[in-house]
């Protein structure tokens, strides 16, 4: 016969007459009494439960052990020396991770060796993704997540690389509300959805220079920081309450001065691109700060300032030794 849940919390057999049981140890007196009844009833029940017991057993040791594997595999992967070579690949192609202090090159490393374990590189348009390009491309995304053991780029699980520009094609509105598609030529983009995508010559071009204000690395991951609290709107997660209010003082500022500048037919230290938005304000300033803080010490000192206490690393320490 069928089992049934009872609403009350016992177990019921079809068809019995039975008052509805209570709760608890009482509830189950009451179904399993009608299953001890006949022939050989009570040894066949000790006989299901026991074999429940031990599938139920099983499965949490099963459970307990993949958990285990999971973990003892993250350990070794994250915790365990840094590769030689990979300090090698770094020392030859970042020359900034060099110049770092040791605590940072110490702590930049567990990142990308956490970063390398949790991320998938894929390569597009034949692109044939080396483990040069992936250590490069981590090691610069850390960057950016120094001093900040909370981050870990959470929401991030697929990196996209082209060999050069790629075309994105989008749907964009008019005024009127007409929707056209349109093609752009990129050099990196950044979803919500857990997805960057890079073009590799751009990202050498990066490397080459770092001090020239322009890291399309940065500047995606500065997107993918943007975006953890779900809109993209240039105000990361910030750590206080308070520190919301200055913040959007402070870039309002800069963003409409900007816009002023560019106006006037002015050259200003900040890359036009970042008059586009507040999301693209910040994602360029990001750039401008890890790669030419001096500079922006003295022209933004408040921007600089705000992205000082955000990033929780000082450029410059590193930044005269280039």
């Amino acid at each position: 016969m069928a089992l049934e849940a009872a609403g009350g919390g016992g177990i019921l057999l079809e068809n019995q007459v039975h008052s509805k049981p209570s709760v608890g140890a009482r509830g189950w007196q009451f179904a399993m009494a009608p299953i001890y009844t006949g022939f050989n009833g009570w040894e066949r029940a000790v006989t299901i439960v026991q074999v429940w017991f031990s599938l139920v057993a099983a499965g949490v040791s099963l459970a307990v052990g993949v958990f285990a594997w999971r973990r003892w595999r993250y350990r070794r992967a994250v915790y365990g020396p840094f590769p030689a070579h990979w300090q090698e690949i770094l020392d030859q192609y970042l020359p900034v991770y060099s110049r770092l202090p040791t605590a940072l090159q110490s702590q930049l490393q567990r990142l990308v060796m956490d970063f390398l374990y949790y991320k998938r590189f894929v390569g597009c348009a034949g692109l044939e993704v080396t483990e040069a390009m992936r250590l490069i491309i981590a090691a610069e995304a850390c960057m950016l997540i120094l001093n900040r053991p909370s981050q870990r780029y959470a929401g991030l699980r697929w990196i996209y690389i082209y060999p050069s520009t790629f075309v994105a094609q989008r749907e964009q509105s008019d005024a009127y509300g007409v929707v056209s598609q349109t093609r752009s030529a990129m050099l990196g983009e950044s979803w919500s959805n857990g997805r960057v995508i890079l073009a590799w010559d751009s990202v050498a071009r990066g490397i080459a220079d770092f001090n020239d204000g322009r890291n399309v690395v940065l500047h995606e991951f500065a997107h993918q920081l943007d975006t953890e609290d779900g809109s993209a709107d240039g105000a990361p997660l910030l750590y206080t309450r308070d520190s919301y209010a200055i913040w959007s003082q402070v870039f309002s500022e800069e963003f409409q001065k900007l816009h002023r500048e560019l106006a006037m037919g002015f050259r200003t230290l900040i890359d036009s691109y970042g008059a586009t938005n507040p999301a693209e304000f910040f994602a360029v300033v990001t750039e401008l700060f890890f790669e030419r803080p001096a500079a922006m010490r003295e022209r933004h000192p408040e921007l600089f300032e705000q992205l000082l206490n955000y990033y929780r690393v000082n450029p410059l320490e590193w930044s005269k030794q280039l």
